[in-house]
């Protein structure tokens, strides 16, 4: 029995792959945006005042491993600048 496979227009394609990895990109940024969003959420759930250069650091940043250094900082820290201290 042959097994019916689509095949869609632009499969395969430079167009294909450029599209991948705008969608790859997409998704790496979303990702980063929600970590940055977590470290400033639990400095203000834990009553840290973040100022504006701060805030608008940590939402700039697109490194993963930063901002989940950042997160695990953010449990302990007493001011917001302190997030940057080890780099």
């Amino acid at each position: 029995m042959d097994v019916y496979t689509p095949v869609f227009p632009g499969s395969g394609t430079v167009m294909e792959e450029a599209w991948r990895k705008v969608h790859a990109d997409g998704e790496a940024r979303g990702e980063a945006k929600g970590e940055a969003k977590a470290v400033l959420r639990v400095l203000r759930a834990r009553g840290v005042e973040v100022s504006e250069s701060v805030r608008e650091r940590v939402m700039a940043c697109l490194d993963l491993e930063v901002l989940e250094a950042w997160l695990d900082r953010s449990l302990t820290v007493t001011r917001a600048e302190e997030l940057f201290v080890q780099e």
